[in-house]
């Protein structure tokens, strides 16, 4: 009796520590609040630019949040602690998150696109002008 008890219950229990004690360290994944107002900034200019130049709405929503993220992360590894991000290299990395989104969106106007992404990159800039921490 005592044996099948322990070939019955040691596999669960040696299952159940070893998932409680991989699982019991994990942290919930949450976002820097840093890159939800930049995926917001690019989709308002890209709202904005499709506005002005009378082209459809949402792809270029999709491609400025594109490129607002693409925005932050670049200003995440390329900018050193305390100092200002440049808006030239914001402006590039939009203008590059805008064509690559605009490629996997399948539009035709990569011009269009890096022109889309380099002014979300420019406006983010401008908008948030502090040193990184």
């Amino acid at each position: 009796m005592k044996q099948t008890l322990k070939r019955a219950l040691m596999p669960g229990l040696m299952a159940t520590g070893l998932i409680s004690a991989t699982f019991l360290p994990a942290k919930p994944a949450s976002a820097d609040q840093n890159v939800w107002r930049d995926i917001g900034i690019g989709a308002a200019t890209g709202a904005v630019s499709s506005i002005v130049t009378k082209h459809k709405v949402v792809p270029n929503i999709i491609n400025g949040a594109a490129a607002g993220a693409a925005v932050n992360q670049s200003r995440d590894l390329s900018t050193r602690k305390g100092q200002r991000p440049d808006v030239l290299r914001d402006a590039g990395f939009g203008a590059a998150a805008g064509a690559a989104a605009g490629g996997v969106t399948n539009r035709r106007h990569t011009i269009r696109n890096a022109a889309n992404g380099a002014a979300v990159g420019a406006v983010i800039n401008i908008l948030t002008p502090q040193p990184r921490r």
